[in-house]
């Protein structure tokens, strides 16, 4: 007999603004322990550096995370000149120093992001990342001195702009596909300018649709609690609910497929829904049109015909 979770079945996103010097696992834990919750997954982890939006799936969300983690991300960075680190970014070592160019001016910089860092490109991600090499993630490989090769990669920059330059520093706006590394830009970048250079601020400020005016902190988490002044566990809780949004926003950017009765109860079986005069090769989000009930992603064959795809437990939600 499959052993039963402990937590309760509670289902929606939470937008959270990641604090520095905690890793992404903790932050989930934390979130977790929180909403007293079952399951829970983030969606792209950031380095214990970073900080901003990283969306948290509770429950039945948790089905949906891969779309999240698919999903198109933009960060503010703020990249330390001068310095080169093991990790290309603050909580490195240092390992070389070269002094900053005193002629370099705001033109320069435009032109080499313009020239390096837009659309399609390649790029070699740090040793210190948790991307796997024979199974292993690199970080673990290179704290043990293990020499490994790093294979280039190919991201898409849709933006790069720069913000500020002052004497040692300088700040950038980039939006980016999954799996971009903003440490590796800044990395490039300082070896264009000849100085070397890491990262020593990183904020993610969207994450496909969300964007950081949602987030929440944990410090605001905890002053909300605070405010409510009762250690009534289920006054609590209906108070962080109110906070999620519901599990479907995770793939919010899908069109929605409302169905009957009859259709939703057929879908549920496992039935092929046709004469829908649905698009064909896509993918819906798929809801009971009578009581509103999310039943959970779906895609139509090359003819249009509607199958489920993954599906959430019903019994657990509410129609507010």
């Amino acid at each position: 007999m499959a052993r039963k979770p402990k937590g309760r079945a509670i289902d929606g996103v939470f937008l959270l603004d990641k604090p520095a010097g905690m890793s992404s696992n903790k932050v989930l834990q934390k979130i977790k322990h929180l909403y007293g919750a079952a399951k829970a997954g983030h969606t792209g982890a950031l380095d214990p550096l970073a900080t901003g939006l990283l969306p948290i799936c509770l429950g039945e969300a948790t089905k949906f995370s891969q779309y999240l983690l698919d999903a198109d991300k933009a960060y503010l960075t703020t990249a330390k000149l001068g310095e080169k680190t093991d990790t290309a970014d603050a909580d490195g070592e240092v390992t070389e120093t070269r002094p900053v160019p005193d002629d370099l001016t705001v033109s320069q910089v435009e032109a080499l992001l313009q020239a390096h860092f837009q659309g399609e490109i390649e790029q070699v991600p740090p040793i210190y990342s948790a991307l796997k090499v024979q199974g292993q993630p690199m970080y673990k490989l290179a704290r043990k001195g293990i020499q490994v090769e790093v294979k280039p990669r190919q991201v898409r920059i849709d933006k790069i702009r720069l913000l500020a330059l002052r004497d040692q520093e300088l700040d950038l706006e980039i939006h980016c596909s999954k799996g971009t590394y903003i440490r590796s830009i800044v990395q490039d970048l300082g070896e264009l300018l000849g100085c070397g250079a890491h990262v020593s601020r990183l904020h993610r400020i969207r994450t496909g649709q969300f964007d950081q005016s949602q987030m929440l902190s944990l410090d605001a988490l905890d002053e909300q609690i605070k405010a409510l002044q009762t250690d009534d566990v289920q006054c609590i809780q209906n108070s962080l609910d109110a906070l999620l949004l519901p599990p479907w926003s995770a793939i919010e950017s899908l069109p929605d497929c409302q169905l009957t009765d009859e259709q939703a109860v057929a879908l549920l079986q496992g039935r092929t829904l046709v004469e829908l005069n649905l698009i064909p090769a896509s993918e819906w989000r798929v809801f009971e049109q009578t009581s509103g009930r999310f039943l959970g992603l779906a895609a139509t064959d090359s003819e249009g015909r509607l199958k489920a795809k993954r599906l959430v437990r019903t019994d657990t939600q509410t129609n507010d």
